[in-house]
């Protein structure tokens, strides 16, 4: 039940109030997993679409794979999620009338399949980016003091 962390999309945590987090297949082509097997995939800017009954990961950027040659893939095509028919529809009715977003978190390799973690996300405002900070940075002061008085 190893899972290996491919990337982490930490602008998301940066921009985001998580509120529930779930996990999801992603559907790839040969060069794509072995892209993301090696580490070169990007979630920066990228979000959970629902369309006709499916959800689709948008503007995540996985690199071309260098000995693919003409069988190598577009890197920033649109891809679709694995859910269950009722998981996409709740989240489809969560994303419209709550004004939530589908935000990806992270993607990791589990069992030999690529997986993608979801997020259901709400915008932070500026003020709350600032406490956000605010609240790190005095953490990382209290963890320095108890470390100096050890």
């Amino acid at each position: 039940m190893k899972s290996e962390t491919i990337t982490v999309n930490r602008k998301a945590y940066h921009d985001y109030l998580i509120e529930d987090t779930l996990e999801a297949g992603l559907v790839l082509t040969g060069t794509e997993i072995k892209s993301i097997r090696l580490g070169r995939m990007n979630l920066r800017d990228s979000f959970a679409r629902p369309e006709a009954g499916e959800l689709w990961l948008v503007g995540a950027h996985i690199a071309r794979y260098e000995q693919g040659g003409r069988y190598n893939h577009e890197p920033a095509r649109p891809r679709k999620l694995l859910l269950h028919k009722d998981e996409i529809l709740k989240l489809s009715l969560m994303v419209e009338k709550k004004g939530l977003t589908l935000v990806p978190l992270k993607v990791y390799v589990k069992r030999g399949i690529a997986k993608v973690e979801l997020g259901v996300a709400r915008g932070k405002r500026l003020h709350d980016k600032r406490r956000s900070i605010i609240q790190r940075e005095t953490e990382r002061e209290m963890e320095r003091v108890v470390k100096a008085r050890k």
